[in-house]
């Protein structure tokens, strides 16, 4: 299996922005569809958005018209930027295969704290 690393987290105030980057070490993933998910405290990871290889996407409802999920194949990348972000948007955020039912080891994640 290879890896996943995701960076980019920080904190804002309720508004602002973050991108997000997940780095991944072997071109497999190039080919797989790709997603990004979210954990809040105590909660299993939920998917917050997937794109294909082609470039197919989808959201969860929670974060439409907020959140884009993009990637950059030749650097085995995938990038989720979050605009006009919500405290409830507060949670660690993971990349992972998606649309597979299976996965590949998980990162350690990237902390999004938005607060006032």
């Amino acid at each position: 299996q290879g890896h996943l690393v995701e960076s980019g987290g920080g904190s804002v105030q309720p508004g602002g922005s973050l991108r997000l980057s997940c780095a991944a070490s072997k071109t497999i993933f190039s080919d797989l569809p790709m997603g990004w998910y979210r954990q809040f405290p105590g909660s299993q990871r939920d998917l917050v958005a997937d794109i294909t290889r082609d470039g197919d996407t989808n959201y969860a409802d929670s974060v439409k018209g907020r959140f884009t999920i993009s990637r950059d194949s030749a650097e085995n990348t995938v990038y989720l930027q979050m605009n006009n972000l919500k405290p409830e948007d507060t949670a660690v955020y993971y990349c992972n295969i998606a649309r597979t039912g299976w996965y590949s080891d998980w990162g350690q994640g990237t902390q999004v704290t938005v607060s006032s």
